[in-house]
């Protein structure tokens, strides 16, 4: 079903795949009549080839990259639009979409959600952008229909930023990589590996796109098998998928902890763009001749089985047949791995799910960038057709991606078909798959055609006793399990027909209701500010000598930046960063925003020309201890805040708040022993926080503790990687060394650190 190559591969001619090895030059002889080293076929893999149109700089392994277009939600860009306001922005130098998918429905906390649509409004106007209303589309959705084109590069303000499938690299970041492109600077990365998904034969009726990429991610997630690189998809089974079936594949490659993807383009791709009216957005795409990958995931699609992927990670996968054969063993992991994920707090039992030998669940949904797909639901609504979902506990809602997908469903006769089995359906919006919308009952399971299903993704609150759980699967399987009113069911069970409608785009919906400005700013409409929002806080540039307390230690595997800042109703107050960061880690450590507070106390001291121990009594041993070894170190050279301590930090979301909310409240650096994604690190760094890193083994210090980090600013400074850091005993006043490390930081990044976030990296450094 899936392999994983060990070493690097040549792909010759787009067909064949060779090893490299000892025979390869000898077999690449044969293929092409010449020796090709890996280094010159590295240039011909079509990521190579984007990257390098994209790239400024005149060195292929340091890149710096100016996208074509950029895109954001309303829970991100309003914090990305202050911070390039308070950093000089003028007009926006590039396409700029502002959609409205994630709080649409203005529930929670008043005028607010509303409040920063009109402020989104207000600025696309001003600042010269396109703005999208709630339940038009969700972003991604938008962005495929209207923003890709073969060849070009789209950075968004959200992780499943991913168009590989339409021959557009784009990438999912935090929020100030958003700000440094609306400010003319440039993305900066080392040149990414590559890793070829070679895909053969065709998948057989009832597994669908999450099937496919639902057992991918199983093979490499915890492998890190394309960790930070660009998964390439390749090979004659892509002949096979449909335009629609490649987008549902590709939207989650964000779960594998991929930079990017980009697949091969045909026909089918140039017939989506002809329906979609943008025909000169098309050109073939394809690898060179032979072109060298970091490594190959084979794929055979005719083997994969529809999948599940059980709570609470998309990459804890089974297929449904296993998971149907082996109920008891696998619900009793799931449980284990629940009670670390809640720390004990609540139990999570799905044995009680069990009726009559079979799993029957709760709720099923269908939606968002990777379920609400056309394909996706006229096969769902063929699988139900003359069925219903009973009026018992199962639920069933359908969130077409964007309104005119909806039309379309209308116009077909899909919609009405859906409705008549007991399913409602909704209009376009994110909410199931980040918190904020059908929310389950405690106790139940959901399975859903989205995203994720991390812990209170599907919004529950451990820390209040209510706890729920999401499976992932396709949404033909899951209309199947419908039509067994819950039983769990595979849809290869379905023997029916597939009638597979043909799409109509009617491009008059947006052109009705969308505002575009068509890139002129206008600088006579003033920015309407809603009473939450609010300016980021003042932020101090990093000192010559650190203390730093834990605040928070947490060894999970893995943390995801929902446990660092909930996702669903908090992301209403994103647009206010000191209340945003009073939910910080709140289903994970409800003690932390206290503690940090306490410690933040010191530092808003310090800034005042005050004893940091005054307000920090418990500082005062801590500093003595210090002076006996450092005597220079004094107030006038110090900086006080926290740090938390997780294993490895960052899953998921690329929302910058899991990074900002610690700023705010005074955090100076993260420890880890890795981070997991590229974009969460970038968010530390870009809120001028240390993405320290300590080796794996036993901690040398423990939550609670103070540590010294001494001549940090200067290591910085020097590009040192190794720091000497201390843990302060203040009872017995000494100090106990251990190391810290840095990992590898750019130029402007360690200017960022330096400066105290990349607000003030931009007022410092203003030409």
């Amino acid at each position: 079903m899936i392999e994983l190559q060990n070493g690097g591969v040549y792909l010759v001619n787009g067909e064949n795949v060779i090893a490299d090895g000892p025979d390869a030059a000898a077999q690449l002889q044969q293929a092409v009549g010449r020796s090709v080293s890996a280094e010159e076929a590295k240039k011909e893999t079509m990521a190579y080839g984007i990257l390098k149109a994209h790239n400024t700089s005149d060195n292929m392994d340091a890149l710096q990259i100016k996208f074509d277009k950029l895109t954001s939600h309303d829970i991100t860009y309003v914090g990305i639009i202050q911070t390039a306001r308070a950093s000089g922005l003028e007009k926006f130098p590039i396409p700029y979409v502002l959609t409205n998918c994630h709080n649409s429905l203005c529930a929670v906390g008043g005028t607010i959600n509303e409040d920063d649509h009109m402020y989104g409004l207000s600025c696309a106007k001003r600042y010269g952008g396109i703005y999208v209303p709630p339940h038009q589309a969700v972003i991604h959705q938008f962005a495929r229909e209207m923003l890709a084109g073969v060849g070009s590069m789209i950075l968004g303000s959200d992780s499943h930023t991913r168009y590989g499938a339409l021959g557009t690299m784009a990438m999912g970041e935090g929020g100030p990589e958003l700000v440094k492109q609306l400010l003319s600077k440039t993305y900066d990365i080392k040149m990414p590996g590559v890793v070829a998904v070679y895909m053969t034969g065709s998948p057989v009726p009832g597994v669908g796109p999450q099937d496919v990429a639902l057992a991918i991610i199983g093979a490499v997630f915890e492998k890190g098998y394309v960790k930070n690189k660009v998964m390439e998809f390749v090979g004659p089974g892509i002949s096979n998928l449909s335009t629609d079936f490649r987008i549902g594949v590709d939207v989650m490659t964000t779960e594998t902890t991929c930079l990017s993807s980009i697949w091969r383009t045909d026909d089918a791709v140039k017939g989506w763009y002809d329906e979609h009216g943008r025909s000169g957005d098309y050109r073939p795409l394809n690898p060179g001749a032979v072109a060298y990958y970091d490594g190959c995931i084979h794929v055979e699609l005719d083997k994969i089985r529809p999948m599940i992927a059980m709570p609470f990670h998309p990459s804890n996968v089974y297929t449904i047949e296993e998971l149907n054969a082996n109920l008891d063993e696998i619900l009793n992991d799931v449980e284990k791995r629940a009670q670390v994920s809640f720390n004990g707090q609540v139990s999570y039992d799905l044995h009680s799910k069990v009726k009559n030998g079979r799993l029957l669940v709760d709720q099923g949904v269908i939606a968002g960038c990777a379920g609400g797909g056309f394909e996706n639901i006229c096969d769902a609504a063929d699988i139900l057709r003359g069925q219903y979902i009973g009026s018992d506990d199962f639920t069933l809602s359908v969130y077409p991606a964007s309104s005119p997908i909806y039309k379309e469903l209308a116009a077909n006769g899909v919609l009405a078909d859906l409705m008549e089995t007991g399913a409602v359906v909704k209009t376009a919006f994110c909410g199931p798959c980040f918190g904020a919308g059908d929310t389950p009952a405690n106790g139940h399971l959901s399975i859903r055609h989205s995203t994720r299903n991390f812990p209170n993704r599907e919004g529950s609150k451990v820390q209040e006793g209510q706890v729920a759980g999401v499976a992932l699967m396709d949404a033909r399987s899951i209309a199947a399990t419908a039509a067994n009113q819950g039983y769990l069911t595979p849809a290869t069970d379905f023997a029916g027909e597939y009638r597979r409608p043909v799409y109509h785009f009617d491009k008059n919906i947006y052109e009705h209701r969308v505002f575009d400005s068509h890139g002129k700013a206008d600088e006579s409409v003033e920015v309407r500010f809603g009473p939450n929002i609010k300016d980021w806080p003042t932020m101090s540039a990093l000192p010559e000598n650190l203390i730093l307390k834990v605040v928070s230690e947490i060894h999970d595997p893995v943390t995801t930046t929902d446990e660092l800042i909930p996702s669903g109703e908090t992301s209403s107050y994103r647009s206010n960063p000191l209340r945003l960061a009073e939910f910080a880690l709140s289903r994970k450590d409800p003690l932390y925003v206290g503690r940090a507070k306490e410690v933040q106390k010191a530092q808003h001291a310090l800034e005042e020309g005050k004893c940091a121990g005054e307000a920090l009594p418990a500082l005062k041993p801590v500093m003595k201890a210090i002076k006996a070894q450092f005597p220079e170190t004094g107030h006038d050279n110090i900086g006080v805040g926290s740090t938390i301590f997780a294993v490895k930090p960052g899953d998921g979301s690329a929302r910058e708040q899991a990074a900002s909310c610690q700023k705010v409240l005074g955090g100076w650096a993260n420890i880890a022993n890795d981070y997991a994604t590229k974009r969460y690190r970038s968010n530390l760094i870009n809120w001028g926080m240390l993405p320290f890193l300590v080796d794996e083994g036993e901690l040398p210090f423990k939550n609670g503790d103070f540590l010294f980090v001494p001549q940090v600013r200067s290591a910085v400074e020097t590009k040192k990687n190794s720091i000497t850091a201390y843990t302060v005993d203040p009872e017995a006043g000494t100090l106990k060394e251990f190391q810290l490390r840095l990992g590898d930081l750019t130029d402007d990044e360690r200017e960022i650190i330096l400066d105290g976030c990349l607000i003030n990296y931009y007022r410092e450094h203003k030409s």
